[in-house]
């Protein structure tokens, strides 16, 4: 992408911004790979042990982290619609990685993930249950990397049992949510099939009725 910014943050705390053209996520990562050996973060790549990669979206494909071999990445590719805007761009980077560094186990850990224990009639929506049948329409949750690692800490703080524990968890940003933790795991959280849902968030409008949006297209003509 043209006017692009890479930016990396040393253990030291220096940090190096560039504004450049990055047209691909391989070309991100050969990037990476120079800075890496530059600022002398590691000497040789062989130090490289593995990769991880954020994915947003796991869907019902990925209930917890897993090493990504082809047969996984194929997995990644099939369920790249379920969050458009990040899961393609998170599996290129993935292949892009998997391509620089061919003997580096690469892992992905998604966000969804932790929501797995969800009951169904906390996933479900009040829809046709075909469409969560036929094509997977379902509350996913998000977030649940950042829950996985603070509810256990807030419990520590507490001096709590995380296992029988009941807690609210709030990841506020951007993009927010509101988790509750019952016993340890993810009993009902605000964000949906999408994170676009649930709380109003800094960049993300949260719950909103669909019959206002179609409202408004017709009010502002973007439907015949």
């Amino acid at each position: 992408m043209p006017n692009s910014i890479f930016k990396i943050k040393l253990a030291n705390g220096n940090e190096y911004i560039k504004n450049m053209s990055i047209p691909t996520q391989k070309d991100a990562v050969k990037l990476l790979i120079e800075c890496l050996k530059k600022y002398q973060v590691v000497e040789n790549l062989s130090e490289i042990k593995g990769v991880g990669h954020r994915i947003v979206n796991g869907c019902e494909v990925f209930s917890s982290s897993v090493v990504i071999d082809n047969h996984n990445l194929h997995k990644l590719e099939r369920i790249a619609q379920f969050a458009p805007l990040h899961n393609g761009p998170e599996t290129e980077g993935v292949k892009a990685f998997m391509s620089i560094l061919p003997n580096v186990r690469q892992v992905a850990v998604f966000d969804t993930a932790y929501h797995h224990t969800l009951d169904a009639v906390h996933y479900l929506y009040s829809i046709p249950y075909k469409y969560y049948k036929d094509y997977a329409v379902r509350k996913y949750g998000a977030h649940g990397t950042f829950v996985r690692y603070v509810a256990p800490r807030a419990a520590k703080m507490m001096h709590k049992n995380i296992n029988i524990a009941r807690l609210i968890v709030c990841h506020l940003g951007s993009g927010s949510s509101i988790t509750a933790v019952k016993n340890g795991k993810s009993y009902d959280t605000s964000m949906g099939f999408s994170p676009l849902v649930g709380v109003t968030m800094g960049t993300r409008s949260g719950d909103f009725d669909p019959s206002a949006l179609q409202y408004l297209m017709h009010k502002r003509k973007c439907v015949s």
